[in-house]
């Protein structure tokens, strides 16, 4: 069972893995708020070779159950990320399993090279959910350059839409777009406005600021300017609203799990806004020692999902504090969005 984006790395691992391991494929493409078209990968994929082909809709599942613990706890990886995509690994892996188990596959895989963390939020998170799984990592296997991969896709007819190729290596979900690799790799040069996609420059935003009222209730955001929203449309909705006052842009130097430093740019509208918001309104709620130890932990529940070990019982033993400080966690925050900039004006 494939984990299946739909572009180069993934739909050659189709065919490689057909051959490498003579075994039918069954591929998996996951929204969880992206912009990928799902249908022309699934197509893709059955074209290719897949005998089941797999699109499944999970973003209330991906905001209710791992976006709003990580928003309680105040999870920011190295103060600044908000963990968007080492989020949705874990979920991605929990489907890759049960669609294993229920077709009595011998593995699962995934379109990880050995360079960055994901590999390891697969991996790790598939043997706790399934230890006798079998993982592969194609791309990390097989050695092959970008020309090699294409080569290799014509010479098998694989159908690919190559026109599309950005400069950049980008991973989005509702929480947070993440862009790497291209001129970006020089940490020295300011990002360029063509990286980013959901916020506006400064010069671009508008010239008064807007106040919007974000709602709680027990540490989650229920409601903007009084009107209620389940978690996928309140995210949407913030992502839209900040990001037009181009709020959510980091620029980070990052250790990685595996050893090395990359610089990332990540945009994440919604996620700075409302962590921002939260921890104001934990402010009020939360004794001195209960925001102190908060924050450590908040570090501890980064470094932990960060590093793939959503599935463990640390974070089902973390959940179970955070939940408890969150028992009075409700009412209402008023943000300023005015150029890039989020403030704090009011909350109750």
């Amino acid at each position: 069972v494939l984990a299946y984006s739909g572009g180069l790395d993934t739909s050659v691992a189709i065919r490689w893995l057909q051959e490498q391991y003579e075994s039918s494929i069954a591929t998996l493409t996951m929204d969880l708020g992206g912009k990928v078209d799902l249908e022309a990968a699934r197509q893709r994929a059955l074209r290719i070779g897949a005998e089941r082909a797999d699109v499944i809709d999970v973003r209330d599942e991906f905001i209710q159950e791992y976006v709003w613990p990580a928003l309680q706890a105040g999870a920011l990886y190295e103060g600044v990320y908000p963990l968007a995509t080492a989020l949705g690994r874990p979920l991605i892996t929990k489907h890759l399993v049960r669609i294993a188990e229920k077709e009595n596959a011998f593995a699962i895989a995934h379109g990880c090279t050995g360079k960055g963390n994901d590999q390891v939020r697969f991996d790790v998170s598939a043997a706790a959910l399934a230890p006798k799984l079998q993982v592969i990592a194609p791309a990390r296997e097989w050695h092959m350059t970008r020309d090699e991969e294409i080569a290799y896709a014509q010479q098998k007819n694989i159908p690919l839409d190559l026109n599309k190729r950005s400069s950049y290596s980008v991973d989005e979900n509702l929480w947070g777009r993440s862009i790497e690799a291209g001129d970006l790799e020089d940490p020295w040069l300011a990002p360029p406005e063509e990286a980013y996609a959901w916020t506006v420059s400064a010069d671009d935003a508008p010239d008064t600021a807007s106040e919007i009222e974000i709602g709680f209730e027990h540490g989650i955001p229920v409601s903007v300017d009084g009107n209620r929203l389940d978690g996928v449309r309140l995210v949407e909705l913030m992502n839209e609203l900040a990001g037009a006052h181009g709020v959510g842009r980091i620029d980070h130097v990052e250790n990685r799990l595996v050893g090395i430093k990359s610089r990332e740019l990540y945009e994440a509208p919604a996620a700075v806004v409302l962590n921002m918001a939260h921890r104001s309104l934990e402010s009020m709620c939360l004794t001195k020692e209960q925001s102190r130890f908060k924050d450590r932990l908040a570090a501890e529940y980064a470094d932990m999902v960060y590093n793939g070990l959503w599935f463990s019982a640390h974070r089902i033993n973390l959940d179970a504090y955070v939940v408890s400080t969150q028992r009075h966690v409700t009412g209402t925050v008023r943000v300023r969005l005015y150029k890039t900039s989020c403030t704090i004006v009011g909350r109750k």
